[in-house]
């Protein structure tokens, strides 16, 4: 067991290392926990690292590739004296401080390290249909963020998969872009809110299919289509797409944290307004593990750097 750290950060991407960043230059010397890249729900640098142009990040003009721009992140974080650890927390105790964190086997009876305060930047995956060749063909036609990609898609023919609110704000809003957007859903009615549900049947501009489920991606290296199962029939039909956006839902990693911080109904951490501090004095979250309405790399960012400040200033007040 290492000696008290000023500040444990438990999970990268863009809130993390901003965090990261940020508590290195007040000279709290941070150690990020970075996660693991076998991990599907603690992923080293979030879920850019599975997504190609980055093009609404502010000051790149020509856009940039998520891994590309979560390398700068890290190399800055480390340039400012943060320690970075490819590793997984397995264990938390926050009942005391200082507080306990275990790395490795969650069983063991020592903690591998104490902190004065956590930061948890563990962030959400999204929910995916666990199809072949999913994972490599995010990014080359496969999405799970309309605000993201969608301008990628102009002029073309698109689906989404869902049929909640999300799904029909996706489609919704890439009817800006796209010429066609076709909803499928596994069901004979949406479970979105009625106001969602009629601006879905309002728009020209989308379609619905009903009853229908993905079977595969259609494709190699791109998507091209799907092959669509309808669920009564089981007619089975390739159906051609350009892009094809993925929205059945978020789940934040918080597996970690239960029973020790407040969640919300849907999982998400929740924070004190205007703040990142949890019910817990001295922890504190940022990012997509609390933030069930943004999602964005920008608001990850932003939210890391209230993370750094609150706990800076928390350690400030708990020294004087």
């Amino acid at each position: 067991m290492s000696d008290i750290r000023d500040v444990i950060i438990i999970g990268s991407g863009p809130a993390g290392l901003t965090a990261a960043i940020y508590t290195a230059r007040a000279n709290l010397a941070p150690l990020v926990l970075e996660g693991e890249p076998s991990s599907t729900s603690d992923q080293p640098g979030g879920q850019l690292m599975l997504t190609t142009d980055v093009e609404n990040y502010p000051g790149f003009p020509d856009g940039i590739m998520g891994p590309e721009l979560m390398l700068n992140f890290r190399n800055q974080a480390l340039r400012f004296g943060a320690e970075i650890d490819t590793v997984k927390a397995s264990r938390v105790d926050f009942s005391e401080r200082p507080f306990k964190v275990w790395v490795g086997d969650p069983e063991a009876a020592e903690p591998t390290h104490l902190a004065n305060t956590i930061i948890v930047s563990t962030g959400a995956q999204s929910l995916m249909l666990g199809l072949p060749n999913e994972n490599e063909l995010v990014g080359h036609g496969l999405s799970t963020c309309a605000t993201c990609d969608g301008f990628f898609f102009r002029d073309q023919e698109i689906a989404v998969v869902g049929g909640g609110d999300s799904a029909i704000e996706e489609a919704s809003f890439l009817t800006r872009f796209a010429s066609k957007v076709t909803i499928i859903h596994r069901r004979d009615e949406f479970r979105a809110s009625k106001i969602m549900q009629q601006r879905a049947f309002d728009n020209p501009k989308i379609e619905i299919m009903w009853d229908t489920v993905v079977e595969e991606y259609l494709g190699e290296g791109q998507i091209r289509g799907l092959k669509l199962r309808n669920v009564n029939t089981d007619e089975v039909n390739d159906v051609q797409f350009s892009g094809v956006f993925v929205a059945i839902g978020h789940k934040p990693n918080t597996g970690l944290f239960a029973g020790q911080l407040d969640l919300k109904d849907n999982g998400y951490l929740i924070t004190k307004p205007d703040s990142s501090y949890t019910n817990v004095e001295g922890v504190f979250a940022c990012g997509d593990v609390q933030d069930d309405i943004y999602r964005q790399a920008i608001t990850a960012s932003g939210s890391g750097c209230m993370a750094a400040i609150d706990a800076e200033r928390w350690l400030e007040d708990q020294h004087d």
